[in-house]
């Protein structure tokens, strides 16, 4: 099906372009979210009549879009998470997560703004892109630790994946005698 694109998406095209794209992609995505229009006469003529009132709530988004990508550039965001010895985390980190986080420090980003492939499952410093324009996207860092003071070990470049870095204990250096006493007699024994 070819379609008039009304806004830029990525990896298809740019406002005003027509292109060919697949049935069910422009029926279920690009229609119904008035992303583009299907390419007949009456739509294009319709498209070129409002082509400077979309081109100018384009400029708009992508500037509002631009001073939240200010405001957000380089930021660290902490979110507090149980998990094991090893950095494993009991559950994960999802996009969800990561847009209540930006909402208690006052953001308002939608989950499909949050570029995340996967869930993050591991404490550590994880880079997380936002898509919040077909143009504008930016980077922020998500510290994922047990808890607050771990994550400014973290920030400082602390790596918590072991026993010897999150108890202060050399794991190598431990012997049977510092957990149990061999001479002791054990309780209820008969002689």
């Amino acid at each position: 099906m070819e379609v008039i694109l009304l806004e830029r998406i990525a990896r298809l095209g740019q406002m005003g372009e027509t292109v060919k794209v697949r049935d069910g992609f422009a029926r279920n995505y690009l229609l119904p979210l008035g992303k583009a229009l299907r390419a007949n006469a009456a739509n294009k003529a319709r498209f070129e009549s409002e082509r400077a009132t979309l081109e100018a709530r384009n400029l708009e988004r992508k500037s509002e879009a631009q001073k939240v990508a200010d405001k957000l550039d380089g930021k660290s965001f902490v979110i507090v998470r149980s998990a094991g010895e090893t950095g494993q985390l009991y559950g994960s980190v999802a996009a969800r997560d990561i847009i209540d986080v930006l909402a208690a420090e006052g953001f308002n980003i939608n989950r499909n703004q949050v570029n995340l492939n996967q869930p993050i499952k591991a404490i550590g410093v994880h880079k997380v892109t936002l898509h919040l324009h077909a143009e504008v996207d930016v980077v922020i860092e998500i510290n994922v630790a047990r808890s607050a003071e771990e994550a400014e070990r973290q920030a400082k470049g602390e790596s918590l994946t072991s026993a010897e870095a999150i108890y202060g204990v050399d794991e190598d250096a431990l012997k049977p005698e510092d957990f149990f006493n061999p001479e002791a007699e054990f309780a209820g024994e008969e002689e």
